[in-house]
């Protein structure tokens, strides 16, 4: 690394960091390089960015004298010696006494060989867990221990450790503290954040935090070198979402839709509404407004339709498809299954029987408005007549899977692309319906999912298009009531009075054939099981994902038909499947389901005029899956639950859902910190937007490719 004076006019980017290994620092030789590449730090940028797991304020740590039997506590404590040897039943106890100046603690550790190597005589640690007394002596079983060295100082950080490299936490430290002298005392480092900026949001500068993060004076100064570097993380990722909206509405040409009636089309949106047999709901007329307002720009749209099971997504879908009709253009809607492909069809070709279009080359001057269904199961010779009518502009809406995408497919004028949970799909999939036009001229893109997600992490997860939310019911849904038992035995007396009643049922199970490993009921375990006993004056019907395609459509044609009382299933039914006759929804090992699985399955009921009920069945082994439940129990809003699913998972899961790349947010939560994302998507939006193009702020925009890399900045440019 380049001390010198002449260089020092400049403070140092984290570009040039990241291009400096870790044995370019005094005391970093080979061995203790190789234990850090081990946790992922190679760089002296990784070693800054390696930040503490915890901190320890030893201006308040407790004592061993103040840990009382049956309370969890953390104590700093020193190691007087370990003994190690093996119990009665063969497993290992390693047993380490240690101490403060205000008392003895033993530790004990079963079946943790290593701790003997881990824990040597004279070292300090920090021990968190559970004291309890045994034998007269206070002791903790299977704490979890960090180890400090002879660290000093009113607030010590502890770093991850990893006993298989050798590496501990005071290696990390000492390491760090050559880092920041090298980098902070001399010359500093660069801030490409805007003054303006950190003024506005009152952020410290970025040498003060990486050196806060890591040496704070008080914890009030960590917090405030925290919120610096998690605005740092937010504003990369927004700022890599935000270019590639601009770039989108910069570069591609649209089509510019005509709203209301016009010389020569008809105004087919106006005769839908009116042949709907309710009202609209507010929300479902706001999110048509914004969605007119972005198909009668020339750019195209490029939006999110969020929106709970039942609060109506389809009819604002239809109303984007007849916009394009109308104008003498194309629509199509693509599903991840052919189920839920064959759902929509009848769905959308029954909300539109009897329509017509303008036609000049027909002798009355019009024709019926032409829908069509293409799948992987569509006949060669089907498959020949739609292609053929697609280009020549005789099917109007085109449904299907992602066989829309496959070679040879191609439209006469495609305006407006709705995909439907399109998490399910992949990136290069959405992004190939948008060039089926053969002038250039990009579609409209309206994507679903009737999986609500938290607001900070749409921001984040979808940053490059803009969000519409349905977050109102339509009047007279059927409300579903939900109930966790932890037996099963008080929920076949329901099914079988709501059959007797004229319902039917659903039985969802996590597997399909039985696990050993898995104490989990399956798919055929269950049906033969209910078959033969408790339901076994119902007629019952199978279906998981290796049934065969012929035999899965036959069933469900028989549980749509009322012919099937009850449909034991796995996920397959998760969405899709539509049976307003259906007002049972019982969940076997519920527990094994996360909250947007188990929304999505209880919205299965629930569709018809029936009162329909929902029941998790099965123990709830963690606090976590405990929590699920119960919010599942308590609220029917899928907007409430995945705030609630976002609390108990974190955001690895949802930013899991870009599918490719790393997670940049090594500090930032969308839990903790949701008002940052907000800010820092502000801030993005302001500069990208000011005309410049980034142009002024060079820096800033390597970082983005600095830490987002080139496979992920290429995913945000093609999603």
């Amino acid at each position: 690394m380049d001390d010198s004076p002449g260089v020092a006019d400049r403070g140092i980017t984290l570009r040039e960091l990241a291009g400096r290994p870790v044995t370019d620092l005094n005391g970093v030789g080979v061995v203790k390089a190789k234990s850090l590449a081990a946790v992922g730090v190679e760089s002296v940028l990784d070693l800054i960015g390696f930040y503490p797991r915890r901190y320890l304020d030893r201006s308040r740590e407790a004592t061993v004298a103040q840990l009382e039997p049956g309370t969890e506590g953390m104590v700093v404590v020193r190691v007087d010696r370990v003994t190690a040897r093996r119990t009665r039943k063969g497993r290992s106890l390693v047993e380490a006494h240690v101490s403060d100046e205000t008392g003895k603690l033993r530790l004990s550790f079963f079946n943790q060989p290593w701790r003997e190597r881990q824990l040597v005589g004279g070292m300090q640690a920090v021990v968190f867990g559970k004291a309890d007394e045994y034998q007269g002596s206070l002791q903790m079983v299977g704490p979890v221990v960090d180890l400090i060295g002879d660290r000093t100082g009113r607030i010590v950080a502890v770093y991850p450790q990893s006993e298989a490299a050798g590496l501990h936490s005071w290696d990390v430290d000492a390491a760090l503290g050559e880092a920041l002298r090298r980098t902070m005392a001399v010359r500093g480092l660069s801030d490409p954040i805007p003054a303006e900026v950190r003024d506005r949001f009152r952020l410290i500068d970025r040498s003060d935090a990486y050196r806060a993060i890591h040496r704070p004076e008080s914890m009030a100064e960590m917090a405030e070198a925290r919120r610096r570097l998690v605005f740092d993380e937010l504003l990369r990722i927004q700022l890599a979402l935000v270019r590639r909206k601009v770039e989108l509405e910069r570069t591609l040409v649209g089509i510019a839709h005509a709203l209301g009636p016009t010389s020569g089309s008809a105004n087919l949106v106006a005769e839908f509404h009116d042949r709907l047999d309710f009202d609209l709901t507010g929300a479902q007329q706001r999110v048509i407004d914004e969605i007119f307002a972005d198909l009668s720009r020339p750019r195209p749209m490029h939006r999110l339709l969020q929106g709970d099971v039942g609060s109506g997504k389809t009819v604002v879908a239809v109303t984007a498809l007849l916009t394009a009709v109308s104008g003498g253009h194309q629509g199509a809607f693509m599903a991840p299954t052919e189920v839920l492909a064959e759902q929509h069809y009848f769905g959308v070709a029954g909300l539109l029987e009897g329509m017509t279009v303008l036609d000049p080359a027909t002798l009355l001057g019009y024709r019926p408005l032409k829908v069509d269904l293409l799948t992987s199961r569509t006949t060669a010779s089907e498959r020949r007549r739609m292609a053929a009518e697609l280009v020549a502009g005789g099917v109007d809406v085109v449904i299907g899977t992602h066989a829309l995408i496959q070679e040879g497919v191609e439209f006469s004028s495609l305006g407006v692309v709705v995909i439907d949970e399109q998490h399910r799909f992949g990136v290069e999939q959405r992004a190939a319906l948008r060039e089926k036009n053969r002038d250039g001229k990009a579609p409209d893109v309206l994507v679903m999912t009737a999986t609500p997600i938290p607001r900070t992490a749409a921001m984040t997860v979808y940053g490059d298009l803009d969000v519409s939310v349905l977050d109102e019911m339509p009047p007279g849904r059927t409300p579903i009531v939900t109930m966790w038992l932890t037996e099963e035995e008080e929920v076949w007396p329901v099914v079988l009075n709501e059959v007797a009643a004229g319902r039917q049922a659903y039985v969802v199970c996590p597997l399909i054939d039985e696990s050993e490993a898995l104490q989990a009921r399956s798919a055929e375990e269950a049906f033969a099981e209910l078959s033969a006993e408790v339901l076994s004056d119902l007629k019952v019907g199978l279906l998981h994902g290796r049934i065969a395609r012929i035999e899965k459509e036959e069933t469900m044609r028989l549980f749509r038909s009322g012919a099937l009382d009850v449909l034991v299933a796995t996920t397959v039914i998760e969405v899709g499947v539509d049976v307003p006759n259906a007002t049972v929804m019982v969940v076997l090992d519920a527990a094994r389901f996360g909250i947007a699985q188990l929304h999505q399955l209880r919205g299965r009921v629930g569709r018809g005029v029936h009162a329909s009920q929902c029941f998790l069945v099965g123990e709830a082994p963690t606090p976590d899956s405990e929590e699920r439940l119960k919010a599942l129990v308590r609220t029917t809003d899928g907007f409430e639950l995945a705030e609630v699913d976002l609390d108990l998972r974190g955001e690895g899961t949802i930013m899991g859902e870009r599918q490719k790349g790393r997670n940049d947010l090594r500090l930032a939560s969308l839990r903790r910190d949701r008002e940052w994302v907000e800010a820092a998507r502000e801030v993005a939006i302001g500069l990208v937007s000011d005309g410049s193009g980034l142009d002024t702020h060079a820096e800033l925009v390597d970082e983005v490719g600095l830490f987002l890399g080139a496979d992920e900045s290429a995913f945000l440019l093609k999603s």
